[in-house]
């Protein structure tokens, strides 16, 4: 793709690319076992991940309550910020991690969380020194070194994020969310066939979640190949989640005017128009 279209084509998708990118990255740095580890935290009825928007705010409710009681605490602090950050509180999220940060300074997964939540409210470069400081480097955590490469791409870095990707594969190979980040990567770049190739491994593996399928769905979509797309986004969600994701990946679409021709100077020489499903 020559220079100047990708620069366009960057710009029109780097938002909503770039977010889905991150929170998946973020939210590979904690499992919902990390997010739940004690008696005294209410007990998740269902992944977080799976959860609509009511549930959501009713647990964040529950563990806000928990937090008050006990603010030093490093698990319930932790666990409130994650639920804080995906009903998109990310101010308050990392107003609760400092202080928990404050309180708890020696401790790694205060020292990652609070990271991951400096960087879902913008502080980029304040979220790489944090999370460097949480990393050991006898045992280096895949999980943070993925996260780091979701920042550097935040930060229009997307040669070192790659970089560190693959640092995180050479510990934890076919990791789904690493190759989804990868993948999403090459989108932040215009380069949708090189996305789609990572996206589809990272999809096939037995671990990769409703969520690096729906990246996948969005970038089969950006190639004109809606059909397809929307069928990826329907996989193993329910009736109402699966509407809900192809009403965000149509309006992602339809916001580029021009994103089916994009689409199509995308491909390689000689390529046919029309759908092409591989």
């Amino acid at each position: 793709m020559p220079a100047s279209l990708t620069t366009t084509f960057t710009n029109r998708i780097l938002q909503g690319a770039a977010a889905t990118l991150l929170v998946l990255a973020l939210a590979g740095c904690s499992t919902t076992k990390d997010r739940m580890t004690t008696g005294s935290v209410p007990k998740l009825t269902k992944p977080v991940e799976e959860m609509d928007a009511t549930e959501l705010r009713s647990a964040t409710d529950r563990l806000g309550q928990a937090y008050e009681k006990n603010p030093r605490d490093p698990v319930t602090g932790v666990n409130y910020a994650n639920l804080l950050r995906m009903n998109g509180r990310d101010t308050q999220a990392l107003a609760v991690m400092q202080q928990v940060a404050i309180a708890n300074p020696g401790d790694r997964n205060v020292l990652a969380a609070y990271g991951k939540a400096q960087a879902a409210a913008g502080q980029f470069q304040q979220a790489l020194d944090t999370i460097g400081r949480a990393q050991t480097p006898d045992r280096p955590d895949w999980k943070l070194i993925s996260a780091q490469g979701a920042i550097l791409d935040q930060m229009g870095r997307a040669s070192d994020a790659r970089e560190r990707y693959r640092d995180a594969l050479d510990i934890q190979p076919n990791e789904p969310s690493i190759l989804s980040n990868l993948g999403m990567s090459y989108v932040l770049t215009g380069d949708l066939r090189t996305a789609e190739t990572y996206l589809r491994s990272a999809a096939g593996q037995p671990t990769a979640d409703s969520r690096v399928r729906q990246n996948l769905a969005l970038v089969v979509g950006l190639q004109g190949r809606f059909p397809e797309a929307e069928q990826i986004a329907r996989r193993e969600l329910s009736p109402q989640q699966a509407d809900a994701n192809v009403a965000y990946l149509r309006g992602m679409l339809s916001q580029q005017n021009s994103w089916q021709k994009l689409a199509a100077k995308d491909k390689p020489p000689g390529a046919a128009d029309g759908s092409n499903t591989n």
